[in-house]
Order: C-alpha cells, then structure tokens, then sequence
C-alpha cells in the first residue's frame, strides 16, 4: 500500500480514512487515479461518496451520485439490510468489504486485467459475502464468483480454523487473495503459458476432489516445505497455484508500503547487494524483489519476537517456491495494463 497525505494540509491519513484529523477535510479514495482526494461540501459536484459509504463504512468515490464505487459494485450478494443494522454481521461484512478494497486496489496498481476503476467490466470476478446464518458457507471460488464467509472476519473463529487446520498465517485479505488466484489461473497460467505452468506446478487435471480429500485426510507429504510456499500448496496444482498467487500479492503489497515509509533494512552482516533501499519502480525486476524481501522479513520477526509474538513472516522459500514465484511475477507483468504510474 502506498503512503498518502491529505491534499490540504499535507498530513498523513491512512487508505480508510473519510477526513482529515488535523485539518478536518472530507477524504475520499478515487480509484481512477489511486490517490486519496479532498470530497467537496454537500451540492457541488461530484465526485460523490459510494452508496456503501454508512453500510460498508466504504470511503471510495464514484463519478455519479448514489451510485457504489468499483469495489462494492463487484460483491454480488450480501447479508439483508436488516442483518448489517448492528451486530457481529455487520462488523463482520465492514472488514469483510474493507479487505477486498485493499484486493481491488492491488489488482488496479499492478495492471491485472477484469478489474476497472469505473466497476465491473467483462472478466470481473464477483464475491458473494455470506453469513453462516440459515446454512452453512464454504470460502472458495467457482466460475468467477468468489465466496466469503463473513465468520473468518472474527478473531476467534478465525484463529480456531487457523490451529485446526494447521496454518501459519489466516486473514480475511489472505482469502481474498487466494481465491482471486483461482480466478487469474486461466488468464494467467493459461494458453501459451500453460506449458510453463505445468512444469512448475504440475498437472492441473489431477481429480480435484479426490486430491483434497487425501490432503485433508493424510496431510502434506514429507519435505514440502522443500518445494512449496505453504502446506495447502500441496494439494492440487491448483491450489499451488493460488497459493503461490496470493504469496505474491502479499509480497508486492508489503514491499510497496515499505518504500512508502522509507523502512531500509541494513541490518547486521547482510549482503551489500541486498542493503540497496526497497524498489520503488513500477516494475522491479523480480530478483530486485527477492532481494528487497528477505531481507525485510527476517527484521520484520526479530521485531515481533523481541514484542513477544509469533514471526509476522512464518515461511520459508526454498527455490522451487521462488520459481513458481517468478512465473507468477512473470505472468503478471506480461498481462498488465496500462494506468496511472505504469
């Protein structure tokens, strides 16, 4: 994420912010140009604040009035209106819609395709955002819709599946990113690139079901962490793939913010060619963003564990991991397109 400043006084605000609390203009994100931006008094013209903007607590702008900004237009289904009034859903569908404007803004900075500043476009993926409330809901994605259940918003749900089912590290964002990996395979890892692909991460037509089935049942197999960015990577090349997808984004998303911040690691006997400041290039090369990144995860747990935490970074990649993270880098730069920056 970037660092933004209030176009009046020139104060730090942060991605969600609705005003300033030095100078107390109204802010507002204009996803056309990725910049936090002054929203002007009630009957000027636009731009206007999303529809979302008391429901979602959504501070994205629109070109026309009452109308929902390029992220809330992308979630197909929600919660009733009754059940977002007040209460644990409607906490749950603000962080949930939160998280996917940080996805949305992601995919808009690096150029993917089937997303568009102005809403949804051909190729879009949609999200439904549902409650367990009623019947049960399954995370995953299915023919470009991307479902969510609204329960991993909470802290303890979230962390019970997390020590259940033997993960790391378990977000709202990291879901987002993970199964809009699923959607990116065909456009991505497809066509010309499939044989690539294939060599990397294997063969997809592997049954899909019967695949997770034993995953769940057995368990990764011995020495994975030898060839995969996590445990769940091993399931099914598809999995690998969006895996190693939202590994990528949550890479690219961290790096950005450093350099936005000026965080420089130049720590202790580290390698003078890895003590350059982070890239800020609109493409850096992907080795330049090894070299950024590693270096910045290793600070970035000795921090938590002087604070008494668990490491922020709890993975290690090996080289096979970091060549399916090139593909993807690879992938992503072949595809981009032109915007505000790029």
């Amino acid at each position: 994420m970037r660092a933004f400043t209030c176009p009046n006084c020139e104060q730090l605000v942060l991605f969600e912010n609705t005003a300033c609390l030095r100078c107390g203009t109204g802010l507002g994100f204009c996803p056309e140009t990725r910049e936090i931006v002054a929203v002007p008094n009630h009957g000027q013209e636009g731009p206007w604040r999303c529809a979302n903007c008391t429901l979602a607590r959504c501070n994205w702008l629109v070109a026309g009035a009452a109308g929902l900004c390029a992220s809330c237009a992308l979630t197909r289904t929600r919660p009733h209106d009754g059940d977002l009034a007040a209460g644990p859903i409607a906490e749950a569908f603000v962080a949930a819609e939160a998280a996917k404007r940080r996805l949305v803004f992601q995919l808009l900075d690096l150029g993917l395709p089937g997303v568009s500043p102005h809403g949804p476009i051909e190729g879009s993926p949609v999200f439904d955002l549902l409650s367990e409330v009623g019947e049960p809901v399954t995370t995953g994605h299915l023919d470009g819709v991307i479902t969510v259940d609204l329960a991993e918003s909470d802290d303890v749900h979230r962390e019970r599946m997390r020590r259940e089912l033997g993960e790391p590290y378990r977000t709202v964002l990291g879901h987002l990113r993970h199964e809009v990996g699923h959607h990116y395979w065909a456009p991505l890892a497809g066509g010309e690139a499939h044989g690539a692909y294939g060599a990397l991460f294997g063969d997809e037509r592997l049954d899909y079901r019967d695949a997770l089935e034993r995953h769940y049942e057995q368990g990764p197999p011995p020495g994975w962490v030898d060839r995969f960015v996590s445990a769940y990577a091993t399931a099914h090349p598809w999995e690998d793939w969006a895996e190693t997808f939202a590994h990528y984004l949550h890479i690219r998303d961290t790096l950005q913010t450093a350099a936005a911040f000026g965080l420089l690691v130049v720590g202790p006997r580290l390698d003078p060619e890895l003590m350059a400041a982070p890239s800020s290039a609109a493409q850096p090369r992907f080795d330049d963003i090894v070299a950024d990144w590693l270096p910045l995860t290793y600070a970035l747990n000795a921090v938590n564990r002087s604070m008494g935490k668990d490491d922020l970074y709890p993975f290690v990649l090996s080289a096979p991991a970091l060549e399916k993270l090139r593909f993807v880098h690879d992938r992503v730069e072949a595809v981009m397109l032109p915007g505000p920056g790029r």
